[in-house]
């Protein structure tokens, strides 16, 4: 059909948290380090305009509040050299203890690392 599949979207959201964690020196195995997993628990994602196949586009990820037992995080897509947006939606994960598989709280080196990367405003990649 030469646009990217709806589904696609979900992945490119991974990319952009994937990147924001990394960017605020938590990447993904270090929080598994930590002895926790980060399951998505919801998903929303609303399509406002086609993309198509071969086009760049950026993932704007937004982290706009601390997290507790869970961590929400924000995604806007645009087309490389846009500015409109073409799809936006959030992920929310649970922090869930990797060697009981239970809902925990969120451990002090992640929310020591989000609050001073906050500093009062959204954290954005």
């Amino acid at each position: 059909m030469r646009f990217v599949y709806y589904g696609k979207f979900f992945e490119y959201f991974e990319q952009g948290r994937s990147d924001l964690l990394r960017n605020i020196g938590l990447p993904y195995p270090q929080i598994e380090e930590m002895g926790l997993f980060l399951p998505v628990i919801e998903a929303h994602a609303r399509y406002r305009r086609a993309a198509r196949y071969d086009e760049l586009l950026n993932i704007i990820t937004y982290l706009r509040e601390m997290p507790v037992a869970r961590v929400r995080l924000d995604y806007e897509v645009f087309k490389d050299g846009e500015d409109e947006i073409l799809a936006d939606g959030y992920t929310i994960h649970s922090f869930v203890n990797a060697l009981t598989s239970k809902p925990t709280r969120a451990p002090a080196q992640f929310t020591e690392t989000i609050e001073r990367m906050m500093n009062a405003r959204p954290v954005k990649v």
